[in-house]
């Protein structure tokens, strides 16, 4: 039915590809491209033979890119490679009048910052030419959009507050780790929170805003607010909306390790001189922790990602809870990675197949709430990422 061209050969690209395979049906021809050649081949090899097909590029490189997808005839482009370059992808996707799908917004390189605004940018550009992107296909963002309209469409009339609450009760045994790349990650929790209420961003200094929330299947967990991206879009298209937060879990030997790591500067992105020699902070704490690829055969525990979505029905108050658990074992045993990645990577399957099928289309640039809901959730029960719903008092 479908080219699809992965870009990115991390933990997420390596849970796409995987899915995309079980996918036949839909992606009839997959095609795996990253900077390193090695690390495609590293997942070309945990496939049937010739389930795949590998190539090299450089995703800062829009030339290089766009080169790439003619070459390939790519009837569609993944984009699980760093946020930072969401962008050159958009711009070759643009030259070759490819559709398009990532699973994290934009981060600017050289400062600790990620919004949709560069993204949303293009959205004429994008209709112009009859072509859909679609942003945050991962889970947060991403399912937990999905979540939002879900409950829009079918339990509220209005949906007045969202809680996001993101727990992953993973163990992989090191005194410290991140689940993904560790400058993403930890630039994320180190930055300062906020939260959206009564039509106004409110800031917060990082990790000010503590809750416990007994998460099923985990039980209790402290929960601190962050700023989160799925949040910028969701006060967009969310009727009723009067306040949305974003909570995750963090053991207390995370944040201590994080707090000793910025207290000496070293979660730092700006150059900084070492023995004549200039080099970034954070890139050097980077080489010294441990990959997040390796984290795999390692982690034991589950995840719990979902809302909390308080409003009215039929003036009425309720409110309900809408959740989804991954065991990070059964997530190995399937696709060779932890469930951090396979909760990202699945529903960008999901977005992907939707649109090739013709049941999500657009032409610009969409964020996962604009779409009908319906299709993603059940694709979710049927890829491995079975959810439930509880009513709340």
């Amino acid at each position: 039915m479908a080219h699809v061209l992965i870009i990115g050969a991390g933990g997420v690209g390596r849970v796409v590809t995987h899915k995309c395979v079980m996918n036949k049906e839909t992606f009839t021809k997959i095609t795996l491209a990253s900077r390193r050649l090695v690390s495609c081949k590293g997942i070309a090899d945990e496939l049937p033979a010739g389930a795949i097909e590998i190539e090299q590029v450089d995703a800062d490189n829009t030339a290089e890119l766009a080169a790439l997808i003619k070459r390939i005839k790519a009837d569609i482009v993944i984009n699980v490679a760093l946020p930072y370059q969401d962008l050159t992808i958009m711009d070759a996707c643009l030259e070759t009048n490819t559709p398009y799908l990532d699973t994290a917004n934009y981060e600017h390189p050289d400062e600790a910052k990620f919004e949709y605004k560069e993204q949303w940018a293009k959205h004429d550009a994008f209709k112009e030419k009859n072509l859909m992107a679609l942003l945050g296909s991962g889970f947060d963002p991403g399912a937990t959009n999905v979540f939002c309209a879900y409950a829009q469409k079918h339990y509220f009339d209005e949906i007045h507050t969202i809680d996001i609450l993101d727990c992953n009760a993973g163990d992989h045994g090191y005194p410290f780790a991140t689940n993904f790349n560790p400058e993403i990650n930890l630039r994320e929790v180190s930055a300062k929170g906020r939260y959206w209420e009564n039509g106004t961003w409110i800031e917060t200094d990082p990790m000010e805003i503590k809750m416990v929330w007994d998460y099923p299947e985990v039980g209790p967990k402290d929960s601190y607010l962050l700023y989160h991206e799925e949040m910028e879009s969701l006060v967009k298209h969310i009727k009723g909306l009067k306040r949305i937060r974003f909570f995750m879990t963090f053991g207390q030997s995370y944040l201590t390790h994080m707090q000793c790591l910025q207290n000496v500067g070293m979660l730092g992105i700006e150059e900084v001189e070492h023995k004549g020699m200039k080099i970034v902070p954070m890139e050097f704490l980077k080489t010294l922790l441990p990959d997040p690829g390796s984290l795999g055969p390692r982690t034991k525990g589950k995840t719990n990602i979902g809302i909390v979505a308080e409003g009215l029905k039929d003036g009425k108050k309720k409110k309900i809870y809408i959740y989804q658990i991954s065991d990070h074992e059964k997530c190995y045993a399937e696709v060779k990675s932890q469930a951090v990645s396979y909760t990202t990577g699945v529903p960008a399957v999901i977005g992907a197949k939707l649109m090739v099928e013709g049941k999500w289309k657009g032409e610009g640039v969409f964020n996962m709430e604009q779409m009908d809901p319906d299709p993603f959730m059940k694709e979710l029960n049927a890829q491995g990422l079975p959810w439930k719903i509880l009513e709340l008092e």
